[in-house]
């Protein structure tokens, strides 16, 4: 499981465990329930989710640095750099003329 959806799927827990422990011991309106649960589950999440949130915090580093390298590469290729633009294709001639002779295409 991606450690992003880990991580929301662990705060949305704790979410409804403090609500659930919430519903029958405290005469509030359910409103108001919700909003202290909303913020002692966030207070909780700090400290009990700390290795789910570094690490979706990580999976998140990790795409927006290829992306960053990837935009660049797409920069240098409109630039007029010739190997930028050849380390980005990914449909050649060959391909194009394999997909043309498959039967149904």
């Amino acid at each position: 499981m991606k450690p992003a959806v880990k991580y929301a799927l662990g705060r949305l827990g704790l979410f409804l465990v403090v609500f659930a422990v919430l519903i029958p011991t405290t005469p509030l309106n359910i409103l108001v329930k919700a909003m202290v649960a909303l913020v002692a589950a966030s207070g909780l999440s700090l400290i009990l989710l700390r290795g789910w949130r570094n690490e979706s915090a990580e999976q998140f580093g990790e795409i927006a640095a290829r992306r960053s390298a990837e935009k660049e590469r797409l920069r240098s290729a409109l630039a007029g750099d010739e190997s930028a633009a050849a380390e980005g294709d990914r449909v050649t001639a060959a391909d194009i003329v394999e997909h043309a002779k498959r039967p149904g295409a």
